[in-house]
């Protein structure tokens, strides 16, 4: 018998990206669009743009990274450098931004759900946590179809407002912000959590075509896409709305899309807002529950996280345990409050992530076999240090978002 070389290399710079524009597609823009011009009006757009830089940042720190260490526990190893127990930290953070951005997005669901069906929001959103814990329980492999076309649906959603839009453009000021510059940072640090994903763009590792140059490029062009598309659909909805009807509103494309095409076409963005939304939750619970089982199986988690159901073979322990944390956050009942409570983890993630990079780059040798991260002085790496410094700057004003 042969021996296995590993997974064979097919995917070129084309299906990397169209599959990294799809992981970082989620439902935030769909859920936060309407808290987001709260804080920044008409200047939502700019919002964005800064987000994206955070994760342009932080995605190249995961390229090099990933480059070096080729294993699944992602985090964990990134930061073992640093120490073992702040790496067990950073592991920890990790299963509970997944728990808690499937609690936003749940949240971002029900307000949906609710209206077209009024009824107390808390109870589409738990009705939901526990349909995709049991497909997550079942095996997400069979559930891929799904997965595709929520993507598909998503996307398209996004064109339609952008669309509607174009005609609109020019009807009011693109730089009015309620709050200032303030309001815009404050809103940049609530939708960041639409760019979540973009660090698993480095996964696809093992199965791409000239790794070292493909997997960066990718996921600069990845960002860069859905930057465009979260921008243009930020400047179109203002347009439509305007900031304050935008903030208003529980449901904000489908206020949108109803504003312009009448009511007949709201049930149709409220179901595709629907199928995007459960799709993100399906994704964050997969997330936690195998990151947990990660964990668990390098000793670094209690033993019986590892326990499988003979059946489905999936880590029926862990799926149970990240369902019971996500229904606790699912009851704080509001989406701004849980959305920042996501992206605190979230950034205190990405920042320790850069600064294992920066630790690592004087403690391992540069052996020229992995991608580098461009911009360096000597071995000091300059973009790892602005994407410490802009999550820990989104991380401060999440905090003060919370206050």
């Amino acid at each position: 018998m042969a021996k296995q070389q590993g997974l064979k290399r097919e995917l070129g710079l084309f299906q990397v990206t169209v599959a990294g524009v799809g992981i970082i597609l989620g439902a935030g823009i769909y859920a936060l669009l309407g808290v987001a011009a709260q804080y920044a009006g008409n200047a939502t757009w700019l919002s964005f743009l800064f987000s994206a830089f955070v994760a342009l940042c932080t995605g190249l720190t995961y390229a090099e990274l990933s480059s070096i260490f080729k294993g699944d526990s992602g985090e964990y190893d990134y930061t073992k450098v640093i120490s073992k127990k702040f790496a067990w930290l950073i592991g920890v953070s990790v299963i509970l931004v997944g728990v808690i951005s499937a609690a936003t997005v749940a949240l971002g669901f029900s307000a949906y759900f609710t209206s077209l069906l009024k009824m107390n929001i808390l109870i589409p959103a738990l009705i939901l946590v526990m349909l995709m814990s049991l497909i997550n329980f079942i095996g997400i492999r069979e559930t891929s179809w799904y997965t595709d076309l929520s993507t598909f649906l998503e996307l398209a959603g996004l064109l339609l407002v952008i669309g509607i839009g174009v005609k609109y453009i020019g009807r009011v000021s693109l730089i009015e912000t309620p709050h200032g510059m303030p309001g815009v940072t404050s809103a940049a640090a609530l939708v960041f959590f639409a760019f979540m994903g973009f660090e698993s763009i480095v996964k696809f590792g093992e199965e791409t075509k000239n790794p070292k140059k493909v997997i960066p490029q990718a996921l600069i062009y990845s960002v860069l896409i859905t930057s465009v598309l979260y921008v243009l659909v930020a400047i179109s909805a203002v347009s439509i709305l305007g900031w304050r009807a935008l903030s208003e509103s529980s449901a904000p494309l489908a206020t949108v899309v109803g504003s312009v095409l009448g009511g007949y076409a709201v049930p149709i963005i409220t179901i595709i807002a629907l199928f995007s939304t459960s799709n993100t939750v399906l994704l964050a619970l997969y997330a936690s529950s195998r990151q947990m089982y990660g964990m668990a199986s390098e000793k670094t988690l209690p033993k019986k996280l590892t326990s499988v159901y003979e059946k489905t073979r999936t880590p029926w322990l862990a799926i149970s345990i990240c369902l019971v944390l996500t229904l606790v956050f699912v009851f704080i009942g509001d989406i701004e409050v849980v959305a920042n409570l996501t992206n605190i983890f979230l950034f205190i993630t990405f920042a320790a992530v850069n600064l294992g990079l920066i630790v690592m780059r004087y403690k391992m040798p540069a052996n020229g076999k992995h991608f580098r991260v461009p911009i360096n002085i000597g071995r000091f790496p300059v973009i790892a240090l602005l994407g410490l410094l802009s999550n820990l700057a989104l991380l401060v004003q999440s905090a003060f978002n919370l206050l």
